[in-house]
C-alpha cells in the first residue's frame, strides 16, 4: 500500500464494482430503494401521531424529534451504502471465504467493509438529507459559522459511531462461528429506540442505550447541538466517543482476526 490516498482509492473502486452489480437488477435496486423510504416514512408517521396529542415530548418539539430521527437515518443510509460488507462477515468467517482478503495487499477491514453495497441505503441517506434539512430551518438554534462546523463535527461523529458499533458487533462472528449473527442485528434493532428522547424511557433502557452505546448516534449529538441540558453536556463528548468505539472496533476485529482459522474449525 502507498498510503491512505491509494487506498481511499481502492475502496471506491472496489464499492463502484458491487454498486454496478446491484445495478444490474434495476427494478430490484429500485424496489430496495422503496423500501426503505417507506420504513422510514412509517417511523414518521408515528413521530407525527405523538405530537398530535402533546406539543412537546419531554422538553422536545416535534422538529427537533425529526431532527435526531433523520441524524440516525443518515448514518444508518451511509453506513448501508458505504460499509455494508460487515454485514456479511458471519457468512466470510463461518465458510472461510476471508481467506481470500488474508492474502491481499490491502487492509483486511476495509475489504470487508468494502465487500458489499446496500442500495437501500441510498433511499436511507435521501430522505434523511430532506429531512434534516427541513428540521434545521424549524429548530432554535441561532446559526453561525462555528456552529455549522460544530455540527458538521457530530453528525460525523455520530456516523462513526454507528459504523464502528456495527463492525465491533458483526465482528463477534469471530467468536461466534455461526453463519448468521444475531447479537448484530440485535445492536441494530436496539439503535431504533435512539430516534427519541432518552427521557422517555426508563433507567435500565437509558443507561443501555448510552452505554453500547446507539444513543451517541443521534441524540446525544442532537442535544449538544441545541444545548438540552445535562444530555448537552454528554453529547459534547460525542466526537470523543466516536475516535474510542472506532479504536475499539479496530481492535476487537483485529482480535478477531488473529483467532480465524478458516473453514472446517
Amino acid at each position: 500500500m502507498s498510503g491512505p490516498i491509494e487506498a481511499v482509492r481502492i475502496y471506491r473502486r472496489l464499492l463502484g464494482a458491487h454498486l454496478r452489480a446491484v445495478l444490474e437488477y434495476r427494478a430490484d435496486a429500485l424496489l430496495t430503494i422503496g423500501a426503505a423510504v417507506l420504513g422510514q416514512l412509517a417511523g414518521l408517521v408515528f413521530v407525527a401521531t405523538i405530537f398530535r396529542q402533546v406539543p412537546v415530548l419531554q422538553g422536545w418539539t416535534q422538529w427537533e424529534v425529526l431532527c435526531v430521527c433523520a441524524m440516525v437515518m443518515l448514518a444508518e443510509g451511509i453506513g448501508s451504502l458505504f460499509f455494508e460488507g460487515a454485514w456479511h462477515l458471519s457468512g466470510m468467517v463461518n465458510l472461510g471465504a476471508l481467506d481470500y482478503q488474508l492474502v491481499r495487499p490491502y487492509p483486511v477491514v476495509l475489504q470487508v467493509t468494502g465487500a458489499a453495497v446496500g442500495v437501500n441505503g441510498l433511499g436511507n441517506v435521501v430522505f434523511g438529507t430532506l429531512l434534516l434539512a427541513a428540521a434545521v430551518g424549524r429548530i432554535d438554534v441561532a446559526w453561525s459559522p462555528v456552529t455549522v462546523l460544530w455540527a458538521g463535527l457530530l453528525l460525523a461523529s455520530g456516523l462513526l459511531v454507528k459504523i464502528a458499533v456495527n463492525l465491533a458487533t458483526n465482528a463477534v462472528a469471530f467468536w461466534l462461528l455461526s453463519p448468521s449473527n444475531s447479537i448484530a442485528v440485535s445492536v441494530h434493532m436496539l439503535g431504533d429506540l435512539a430516534r427519541y428522547p432518552l427521557t422517555v424511557y426508563g433507567t435500565g433502557v437509558r443507561s443501555l442505550l448510552t452505554v453500547v452505546p446507539v444513543a451517541f448516534v443521534g441524540y446525544f449529538p442532537a442535544a449538544a447541538l441545541l444545548d438540552k441540558g445535562v444530555p448537552a453536556t454528554v453529547g459534547t463528548l460525542t466526537p470523543v466517543v466516536a475516535l474510542a468505539c472506532a479504536f475499539g472496533a479496530w481492535r476487537v476485529f483485529e482480535a478477531g482476526l488473529r483467532r480465524y482459522e478458516s473453514a472446517g474449525n
